[in-house]
């Protein structure tokens, strides 16, 4: 890769790592659902206009809307607005690649090699010591919402595998429209219409800062700029740049939010990293290889790096 294009890469790394941030202030700004719901309306609605009608069939976009935007968001906002930490939660996601792995093995008939069983085995090491970890320190409820939306984010990486969109952006646009409404509603039902009032009317520019940062920084920007590279260069080269997202992720909230990084979640973080690096890059044992999925945790497009590139 040339150095700019490496540069980018980086770049984009640290905009999804910085987003967890983002999130956290965020969410003393809106309820977790409502505040899920505003990101996709935000960057859905101006750019689908641009992008033409989808280019799958309609099933797909609706599936992994539901299973992507829905239930990954919903469960990762929630969680976080539950007391799990901003830094940890860039962390915990990426555990996403591990449940990929299985899932593609159970619906695809992907079977993952030595290399890719022996990476699932150390990034889920990775997450019982993170579990202990905030079992010392915070809200295990929280934690276990947070890799129940990792599972989600992993199913929805099988579905556009399946779904096998020829336009990632014109897919990610569309699929960022279906979670808005079943947000809203779930947001209104749950969370209730006093509570998503209130934070309407309060809203000030920072609350409005961080709608525009998740859906067109981490969003536009970060998805559109990640396609660019993946255009140019095997997902091989490209997707080790991804492992930089915790890192930068773990570091902004320690540095912005004054979080306590204890050696045991550095620890934790070194096994998950590394568990998740072997996952992703190791090839299976038959079939089908695939590159991992984009780590863009908290932008709708987060599983649309394209797949059998390497």
């Amino acid at each position: 890769m040339r150095t700019a294009h490496k540069a980018l890469a980086v770049l984009v790394a640290a905009v999804w790592g910085l987003n967890f941030v983002v999130v956290e202030v965020g969410l003393d700004h809106f309820p977790p659902l409502l505040f899920s719901a505003l990101r996709f309306l935000a960057a859905a609605l101006p750019a689908v206009f641009f992008v033409g009608r989808p280019k799958v069939a309609w099933k797909w976009v609706a599936g992994v809307g539901l299973v992507l935007g829905v239930a990954k968001f919903g469960l990762l906002f929630v969680g976080m607005d539950q007391g799990m930490s901003a830094g940890l939660s860039s962390l915990v996601l990426q555990v996403q690649a591990v449940f990929t792995v299985v899932f593609a093995a159970l619906v695809l008939g992907e079977r993952p090699g030595r290399v890719r069983l022996s990476g699932m085995a150390v990034a889920l090491a990775g997450i019982a010591v993170a579990a202990v970890d905030e079992g010392t320190s915070g809200p295990l409820a929280a934690f276990a919402l947070v890799v129940a939306a990792a599972a989600c984010w992993g199913a929805s990486n099988v579905l556009t595998r399946k779904a096998s969109p020829p336009d990632a952006l014109n897919f990610m646009v569309w699929v960022s429209v279906v979670p808005v409404l079943p947000l809203l509603g779930l947001s209104l039902l749950i969370e209730g219409p006093d509570a998503d009032l209130a934070a309407l009317r309060a809203l000030d520019l920072t609350g409005v800062g961080t709608v525009f940062y998740v859906a067109w920084i981490t969003t536009i920007f970060g998805f559109g700029a990640w396609g660019f590279l993946l255009r140019r260069y095997p997902a091989s080269s490209v997707a080790p740049f991804s492992l930089l997202v915790p890192v930068f992720g773990m570091s902004s909230a320690a540095l912005l939010l004054d979080e306590h990084l204890t050696p045991l979640r550095w620890f934790a973080a070194a096994l998950l990293v590394g568990g998740v690096g072997l996952t992703s890059l190791g090839r299976g044992g038959g079939g089908r290889t695939s590159a991992p999925p984009s780590p863009m945790a908290t932008g709708p497009a987060a599983n649309l790096v394209a797949h059998d590139r390497t």
